[in-house]
């Protein structure tokens, strides 16, 4: 039985699915199968992915976005982690699909994808959905989009900015920029989730905003920055850094930043001079 078809005209039930592939839902992995078609179909549509394009789905679950994506584009390849779904996925046999059973934060994606142009599209689990858009974006090549679904609260913080801005979301924003498409509810799932979830789209810069050699140094002054959120910012780098109170306050009035603001109230293009006066303090 192909277990992901729609070409009958009643498609099967999320249950049925799931008999069908011999299949009950992994807590452990944090299994929430997007179910609800039409949702998926929006998905797919909101990404822009075109028959041209090469796109990579991480977590394909019952596979049925994969299919949608599968019609839409030239290549694909789905990573699962979940053994069982791998092998059900891989017995449909879409011609265009490559199935790989991988762990996404272990997988080399890169060497995967074949290509220097890629896209994401992804219904994330939960409990590792921050940690594979950080893979994602670090990776060299990056994917040059990435569509992903997320729990809600998370989502939110990728998308904020001033003067609501956090570390997640300068980490984000630092490789590209994200926006909020839409809200879901709990009963597009299976088995439901007990958070609401979104859709986000992150379209990566096409030119870094510092070099591979800098981003190490820049990212550990922002999360020095981040430390204690609620503090003046020259407080937190003080102590997040091991400079003194002058040579601070001599960083930020070169960054042109208040040192009595609070981190979340700095973009990315201000941490970035916040970076450079730093680095030129340490060479003084």
């Amino acid at each position: 039985m192909d277990v992901a078809s729609e070409s009958s005209k009643k498609a099967p039930s999320p249950g049925e699915i799931l008999r069908a592939m011999g299949i009950t839902p992994s807590k452990s992995l944090g299994q929430h199968f997007l179910h609800d078609r039409k949702i998926v179909r929006r998905i797919v549509t909101e990404s822009g992915v075109t028959k041209g394009d090469v796109v990579l789905e991480i977590g394909p679950g019952l596979g049925i976005m994969t299919r949608e994506l599968a019609s839409r584009v030239s290549r694909m390849v789905a990573v699962e982690r979940d053994t069982r779904l791998a092998g059900a996925l891989g017995d449909a046999a879409l011609e265009n699909v490559e199935i790989v059973e991988a762990n996404a934060l272990e997988v080399d994606i890169p060497q995967l994808m074949e290509t220097d142009e890629y896209h994401v599209v992804a219904n994330l689990p939960y409990s590792v959905g921050v940690a594979i858009i950080q893979r994602l974006q670090e990776s060299v090549p990056p994917p040059r989009t990435l569509t992903l679904m997320l729990q809600r609260e998370v989502a939110e913080r990728i998308v904020a900015a001033p003067p609501d801005m956090n570390l997640l979301a300068v980490a984000v924003q630092f490789y590209g920029t994200p926006k909020l498409l839409f809200r879901i509810g709990t009963g597009a799932f299976v088995p439901p989730p007990t958070v609401q979830s979104s859709v986000i789209r992150i379209v990566t810069h096409r030119n870094p905003l510092l070099d591979q050699t800098d981003q190490t140094i820049f990212f550990r002054v922002v999360r020095a920055g981040f430390s204690q959120p609620r503090k003046q910012i020259i407080n937190n780098l003080i102590h997040g850094l091991g400079y003194s109170r002058d040579e601070i306050h001599h960083v930020l009035t070169v960054a042109g930043i208040d040192p009595t603001v609070r981190p979340e109230r700095l973009t990315v293009a201000d941490w970035i001079q916040v970076f450079r006066a730093a680095v030129a303090q340490t060479s003084a």
